[in-house]
């Protein structure tokens, strides 16, 4: 599931700078691809491989939430992002096929091309975690419906001691191409559905189909940081493809339970932790919850209602290893709902005190809600609240 270290850097691939325009992009990728394409490159691996390293370049760069994510954590940035894993060129062609069908950028190079062993198409499931292990990471066991090749069969779709034929109807192209003028259009062949052959006698087990439907158990690995929305790929976990070509892939979105406590903003965590007037008055040493267990946090002299204090280091992992966020306390002073005899003698000696040695902040105040209410003297201009 990781993201392999050894991929070259994608504009490098395709020989762009960092500021390139996406006309830039796409025109590269073009001469690239053109380059490398395995209709030119027959049997060369190393062509189709760099084909392959095109596309995946061109994928992240075309895109400017991936690029963004590229441009400041590199690869590791990527990782839960749903880039594309491309294990064949054939890949390649279903995912860009307006790409290369006859009328998009590489129409004019090519022409039609025969459609070979697909691969297995790819899984969405939803996962819910605790933010406790989206912070720390862990390792979850699901459970998935997922076709697997039938038994019978073999995954061929023919009765056993039978095979399937030649479409007669495409000739085992997989496509119908006709001349329109000066052009060519090319279609899926109707009768065989663009595979080239056709299964005359079924299995009897998968009615033809060459699968069989399951319940397959899957290890989904969270890495720390993730956040809801993250998409993590798990290679060659998806649907079975065509006989002799890969899995699709399984794509696990995460899905971060709310917390009692913490509320996530970014790689920082909010949380409101209540006190009483004397401690915000006198300042005080009081425990807050965190992700790591309880901490002393030191609350200043005069804090006031609403105040944000910060506890450094002690919010989420950003998903690229580079450090983590901070934590963002809220203070909240509290107001008790009963009083003792003693508390509430206190607290009147307190309010009488305060009458009479007000701060400036109240005075003016006072000043102007006193004046608010005086009626003008007769000619007078009226008062400003």
């Amino acid at each position: 599931m990781p993201m392999a270290t050894t991929k070259r850097d994608y504009y490098e691939v395709l020989g762009l700078q960092r500021s390139a325009s996406p006309d830039e992009i796409k025109g590269s990728y073009r001469q690239q691809a053109k380059r490398f394409h395995p209709d030119k490159n027959p049997g060369d691996q190393e062509a189709e491989r760099k084909f392959r390293e095109a596309a995946e370049a061109y994928e992240v760069l075309s895109d400017p939430d991936k690029r963004r994510r590229y441009d400041r954590y590199g690869h590791a940035g990527l990782e839960g992002a749903g880039v594309h894993d491309f294990r064949s060129a054939e890949e390649v062609f279903s995912a860009f096929g307006e790409i290369f069908g006859g009328s998009g950028l590489f129409g004019d190079f090519f022409g039609p091309r025969r459609r070979g062993p697909r691969a297995g198409s790819d899984l969405l499931v939803r996962l819910e975690i605790d933010l406790e292990e989206a912070a720390r990471g862990a390792t979850r066991t699901i459970e998935l419906p997922r076709q697997e090749y039938c038994d019978t069969c073999n995954g061929t779709g023919a009765k056993p001691g039978t095979v399937a034929t030649t479409c007669d109807y495409c000739g085992g192209r997989g496509q119908i191409v006709t001349a329109r003028g000066f052009f060519q259009m090319a279609q899926t062949c109707p009768a065989c559905g663009g595979e080239g052959v056709r299964v005359v006698d079924p299995c009897a087990d998968c009615k033809g189909t060459g699968r069989e439907s399951q319940i397959a158990t899957v290890q989904v690995r969270i890495p720390a940081g993730v956040d809801t929305g993250t998409i993590l790929q798990l290679r060659n976990q998806g649907e079975p493809g065509d006989p002799g070509a890969p899995r699709g892939n399984l794509r696990v979105q995460v899905q971060v339970r709310p917390h009692a406590f913490f509320v996530r903003k970014g790689n920082d965590l909010i949380c409101q932790v209540p006190i009483g007037f004397p401690q915000a008055a006198l300042g005080a040493e009081v425990e807050v919850p965190t992700l790591d267990g309880p901490a002393p946090l030191n609350v200043p002299r005069g804090t006031q209602s609403g105040e944000i204090l910060k506890l450094r280091g002690r919010g989420m992992p950003d998903l690229s290893g580079s450090g983590r966020g901070d934590e963002l306390v809220e203070v909240i002073i509290e107001t008790p709902k009963r009083l003792s005899e003693r508390q509430e003698e206190l607290l009147r000696e307190l309010a009488e005190l305060d009458h009479h040695d007000v701060s400036p902040r109240r005075k003016s105040f006072l000043e102007k809600l006193r004046d608010f209410f005086t009626e003008p003297e007769e000619g007078g201009d009226d008062p400003l609240p």
